[in-house]
């Protein structure tokens, strides 16, 4: 596979891009008004999601424990300014699946976060990424917390 991602965009009107890999391959909607698809800044943040939920599913089903449902909640706080950049963003990660423990799942999303995710790695070191665990079916006071900045290997689990 070689090392450069490449895209093509074509508008579509008004605030509308379309974005595709190759010619005939799917496309994907980015619509600066979020009426006919996600903001761009909507879709950076569920690439985010994405990238981190690729190496999370594949962790755990390597764990012989795979996911029988996943949902990331993604919340992108930014700054008030011109541009009106990500200041923080935050993952709510709620994983179901026979025999999953929470201490897999943490080690999971701390690997995908903090190592394994390359659009995280791509965005400003001073941009904050936490994230939240909820065990489905567990009580939802049970959560875990953890957080990094670009580049660092620090997580930090709290139960």
């Amino acid at each position: 596979m070689s090392g450069t991602a490449s895209v093509e965009v074509r508008w579509a009107g008004e605030g509308r891009f379309d974005a595709t890999r190759t010619a005939g391959s799917p496309s994907m909607r980015l619509d600066s008004s979020g009426e006919t698809g996600p903001s761009p800044v909507d879709g950076l943040l569920a690439a985010l999601a994405s990238c981190v939920s690729v190496d999370v599913v594949e962790i755990l089903t390597k764990r012989r424990t795979p996911p029988s449902s996943y949902t990331v909640h993604v919340r992108g706080d930014r700054v008030d300014t011109i541009p009106r950049r990500l200041e923080r963003v935050t993952l709510g990660f709620v994983i179901a699946g026979d025999g999953i423990e929470r201490v897999h799942a943490e080690r999971a999303i701390d690997l995908a976060v903090n190592k394994y995710c390359s659009v995280r790695d791509s965005l400003r070191e001073d941009i904050p990424v936490e994230w939240t665990l909820t065990i489905d079916g567990e009580n939802p006071e049970r959560t875990t917390s953890g957080s990094a900045t670009s580049g660092s290997a620090a997580g930090d689990a709290r139960a």
